[in-house]
């Protein structure tokens, strides 16, 4: 099965991955409403990167309201038109799913010195 994907792989151009854990990042989704199509802005923070390849996805938290959002998008997709890197917090963690329990000020990554 993985010498499939690879082949498959190999026809797709692939997108650069410019992010990593902790960046807030903006991804421009392209949505079709009927005959329209618009772009959505995603803004919010990476908290983990999975799989390789053409499979490889990461998934993105934002709080709304006061409620969190997460999304996962696949980062080969066709419908998302850009990924736009913001500021880097400082992380020790590969996955950020301990943000899901902080609420507020606490849920904020602290900023990456240079």
């Amino acid at each position: 099965m993985g010498k499939i994907l690879k082949e498959i792989g190999k026809e797709y151009e692939v997108r650069e991955q410019n992010f990593e854990i902790g960046h807030t990042v903006k991804v421009f989704t392209k949505i079709v409403e009927g005959k329209r199509e618009r772009i959505q802005i995603f803004e919010g923070t990476v908290i983990g990167i999975q799989g390789s390849g053409v499979e490889k996805s990461f998934k993105v938290r934002k709080m709304v309201g006061g409620l969190g959002v997460e999304r996962t998008f696949p980062l080969q997709s066709r419908m998302i038109q850009k990924i736009e890197p913001g500021k880097k917090g400082k992380v020790r963690r590969a996955k950020l799913f301990y943000l899901r329990d902080r609420i507020g000020k606490k849920a904020l990554l602290k900023p990456e010195k240079n």
